[in-house]
């Protein structure tokens, strides 16, 4: 966590709190997601985390793959915006979060697979077949569909028969 969200986290312990985060889907050679578990009882994630203040979306998601999985990687589109209800989540530790995610498709240009940081105790690719349940709801046809060319916005239309 930065110092600007544990600031944050001082001034309203646990409560819940909007993040602007971002998320990638990095393919091996075989087409299997990499996927992150921080091995502290929570399920496995697509390596992600939160935008600093000043921070590009697309400058955050290079940085977070770097601490997190040791690998340099280049975003080269935009699959999703997503948020909402279906993107709270409770840590361990109690504070709660409602994530508001870009989610970019990114490939590798060098690196290592070994995280820099704390966070990650364990990083692995997976088939469709062998996904275990993530920590967010992405949906399974972002995750797989390589060839879908239009990002993916994530909302509630029933507003609509309201009007």
């Amino acid at each position: 966590m930065s110092n600007f969200y544990k600031r944050l986290r001082k001034k309203v312990g646990n409560e819940l709190i909007f993040i602007p985060s971002v998320a990638t889907i990095i393919r091996n050679d075989h087409e299997e997601i990499l996927l992150q578990n921080k091995g502290n009882g929570e399920k496995w994630s697509l390596p992600a985390g939160a935008i600093e203040p000043g921070e590009a979306p697309a400058e955050a998601i290079v940085r977070e793959v770097w601490e997190e999985t040791g690998l340099f990687i280049t975003p080269q589109k935009l699959l999703g915006v997503f948020g909402g209800k279906e993107y709270r989540y409770q840590y361990p530790n109690g504070d709660k979060v409602e994530y508001n995610i870009f989610l970019f498709e990114c490939v590798i240009k060098k690196g290592e697979l070994l995280p820099n940081d704390e966070e990650t105790v364990e990083l692995q690719f997976f088939s469709q077949e062998s996904m275990p349940e993530l920590a967010l709801p992405y949906p399974k046809d972002i995750l797989f569909n390589k060839e879908r060319n239009n990002p993916y916005f994530q909302w509630d239309d029933q507003w609509l028969n309201d009007l």
